[in-house]
């Protein structure tokens, strides 16, 4: 089940991307002759009034195709029919490329908004949480004599208020550490209540204080109260994730060579999600927003094939005053899908021999 929901996830992205293309081209009166999710030999077809849509062998993507193309059906229009992508200004082509780009950022907000408003949204709080008493060889730890059970919260040590951020958990472990034989106090909630606990820390082997307890953040589950709320949230957690998104491909080109074992491909995206699924679906929210948000990302890039390489012969154009010829077009973007379709192989074969289930299978 989480398979095939991390897979429905990749086709829901990619039919985004493409309807972003596709919808800005008829918005805009520009004919379509293609909606093809995927390439190569066509699985399943309709014939619109206007269109062809089809679902093909390889899922690598999709594409939009025009009659004016090589993707699109001849139609046997006239090469000066005001209609055709290649007949618009610059900047009408401009929006048709680009908008499957923005597809997907805008799906990937409204991904966000909608975990926010039915799910809730991790954050955290004051203090640090404490998921787990230890015991070292049978014997309670100072923590287990003071009265502290999992799933408490530590508000406060020693008067000092822990702060809603990571650092609480390095300030209490200093004062624990610096405290052996030392008598501290401890706030702490539990449920709905709030008392007080004294405890005196244990010293370890190095003399410094332990108490016998796992440390965790506190991370609480937030509802927004109301939409604009929401709204807010998803904006946030957005931009999060587009700089954390967009740092990373800066790492990876970079250091390419050091870093080229990242990159995934198909079936180990499909993998990660499946693993986040399996425990709740409702992970696929943000699961789903960082991949729209990876594949606007990726798509932007100035590389053939891709919509940010059409966009780099549509700003030559307008510093030349008139296209490339078709053939210097054509023969750059052959290349450059030939090349995205052998790197797209390349790592469903790489991620599917490393998968564990192909590894059982062969030994």
């Amino acid at each position: 089940m989480s398979v095939l929901a991390a897979i429905l996830v990749l086709a829901v992205l990619i039919i985004v991307h493409e309807l972003g293309h596709f919808a800005a081209a008829r918005l805009q009166g520009i004919k379509v002759a293609q909606f093809s999710i995927g390439f190569g030999p066509a699985l399943l077809k309709y014939q619109g009034k206007e269109t062809l849509y089809a679902l093909r062998a390889i899922p690598l993507g999709g594409y939009v195709g025009f009659p004016d193309d090589e993707n699109g059906e001849n139609q046997n229009l006239s090469i000066d029919d005001p209609d055709l992508m290649r007949n618009r200004p610059i900047w009408d082509r401009a929006l048709v490329i680009s908008a499957g780009v923005l597809a997907n950022l805008i799906f990937a907000y409204f991904l966000l908004v909608a975990q926010s408003a039915f799910v809730g949204v991790q954050d955290i709080a004051p203090g640090v949480a404490i998921p787990q008493i230890i015991q070292e060889n049978g014997s309670s730890s100072a923590a287990a004599k003071a009265g502290l059970k999992q799933g408490d919260v530590v508000l406060s040590i020693n008067e000092k208020i822990l702060p809603a951020s990571t650092d609480a958990l390095a300030q209490f472990k200093k004062i624990i550490q610096s405290s052996p034989q030392k008598q501290v106090s401890l706030n702490v909630k539990r449920g709905k209540e709030n008392f007080n606990i004294e405890l005196t820390p244990d010293a370890n082997a190095d003399g410094q204080g332990k108490i016998g307890v796992m440390l965790s953040p506190n991370i609480v589950l937030q509802h927004p109260q109301g939409i604009f709320q929401a709204l807010a949230i998803g904006a946030k957690t957005f931009g999060h994730l587009v700089f954390l998104t967009a740092d990373g491909f800066w790492q990876l080109i970079s250091n390419f060579g050091d870093n080229i074992s990242q990159v995934a491909g198909p079936v180990k995206i499909v993998e990660y999600g499946a693993n986040i699924a399996k425990d709740n679906l409702a992970n696929l929210y943000q699961f789903a927003a960082l991949i729209s948000i990876n594949l606007a990302i990726i798509n932007i890039l100035p590389l053939p094939a891709l919509d940010g390489g059409q966009l780099v012969f549509l700003l030559l154009e307008a510093l030349r005053g008139k296209p490339l010829p078709d053939g210097i077009q054509e023969n750059i973007m052959q290349t450059g899908l030939f090349l995205l379709l052998s790197l797209g192989i390349f790592l469903i074969v790489r991620d599917t021999v490393s998968l564990e289930a192909f590894q059982d299978l062969v030994q």
